[in-house]
């Protein structure tokens, strides 16, 4: 096979290539309902998700919805909270939030990515993780592991996550970008790290100008 000639072309054979890989695209924060995903995700930013994963189930258990979570003790969350890191700011995001969803979505998380950014402690990336994983629209999350692999790959220059985004969903079809984000994600995670990738392993190296290894044939 030809190897793609432009960005759009190997994004797409990238794409094609991670699905084989990982046809699964899961998020890896649990959660059961879109409350507890816009939860996580705010809880997640510089921290793993299995840090995440360690404290929601008190959380939710304690606050299952806006109207519980808005009306927080903020020692009392900041207490559940503070593994995950910056637990003062993300406890004032996590009750903001949840005055926001009642006072403005009756208390329900909207699907609107112009609404989702509007809550305390949602940026585009949070929102789109809760569009395409919650309610399976169409959205592009840009987390550190696709601004790095995406420049990696070829696929853009820029390091500003909203052109990264915008360039990305230019490439693919909106009913694949969630699962592209999640897989290259993944890949990130567990084969290309930052440190120590490896190439030998890669479902992908031949898509990849990177490679430290020979174009296969």
């Amino acid at each position: 096979m030809a190897a793609p000639r432009t960005p759009k072309a190997r994004a797409q054979a990238l794409a094609a290539r991670l699905a084989e890989e990982y046809p699964e695209a899961l998020c890896e924060l649990d959660h059961s309902n879109a409350f507890e995903l816009l939860a996580a995700t705010i809880l997640s930013a510089q921290c793993t998700d299995v840090r995440v994963n360690m404290v929601t189930p008190v959380l939710f258990a304690r606050y299952p919805d806006a109207a519980a979570l808005a009306a927080a003790v903020p020692s009392d969350l900041e207490s559940i909270i503070r593994s995950t890191g910056f637990f003062q700011n993300k406890a004032r995001h996590l009750i903001g939030m949840a005055q926001t969803l009642l006072e403005r979505f009756h208390g329900e998380v909207p699907s609107e990515l112009a609404d989702l950014v509007t809550l305390p402690g949602v940026g585009r990336k949070t929102g789109n993780v809760v569009r395409s994983v919650a309610f399976g629209l169409p959205g592009l999350p840009v987390d550190t592991h696709v601004l790095r692999l995406t420049r990696k790959w070829g696929l853009t220059a820029d390091d500003d996550a909203v052109k990264v985004e915008a360039k990305l969903c230019s490439y693919l079809p909106p009913g694949e970008w969630g699962a592209f984000s999640l897989r290259t994600i993944l890949h990130g995670r567990r084969v290309c790290s930052a440190r120590a990738p490896q190439c030998g392993q890669c479902a992908v190296e031949d898509l990849c100008p990177a490679s430290s290894l020979p174009t296969r044939r």
